[in-house]
């Protein structure tokens, strides 16, 4: 039981992001000096993603670390589907050397269906196309 405490801190202490609701991401973004990096596929942003996010896929990301400067002096918030790969994401981003990073717990599924808040679909991909 000990074991288990001191090994939580410790992963706690080593995690160098957090972790936002999509309203308080909301929050974030409203509050500017913030990008939102959508770390799914390309097929899967083309369906809806968050209308200022940029699409940097989880697959990719660690051959564009080198392209993360850009945004050292923002609040990056990450989001995937569920939010399984953002996790993952954070700890590239934050090794790339980004410091004040959030992940979106629920990813996209839980912005769309819990919180109803609003995406852009890319024109082919709209409904009945």
């Amino acid at each position: 039981m000990t074991y288990l405490l001191i090994q939580e801190l410790f992963d706690s202490a080593l995690k160098k992001f957090g972790f936002v609701s999509p309203l308080l991401a909301v929050t974030k973004m409203n509050n500017g000096n913030t990008v939102v990096i959508d770390v799914r596929e390309h097929d899967e942003f083309n369906k809806g993603h968050i209308e200022t996010a940029v699409n940097l896929p989880l697959s990719k990301i660690k051959d564009h670390t080198g392209n993360l400067d850009t945004y050292k002096n923002n609040q990056v918030l990450i989001i995937c589907q569920d939010g399984t790969r953002s996790s993952t994401a954070g700890k590239i981003i934050t090794k790339a050397g980004l410091k004040d990073v959030f992940v979106i717990t629920g990813g996209m599924q839980s912005w769309q269906e819990d919180y109803k808040l609003p995406i852009k679909v890319n024109r082919k991909h709209k409904a009945g196309a």
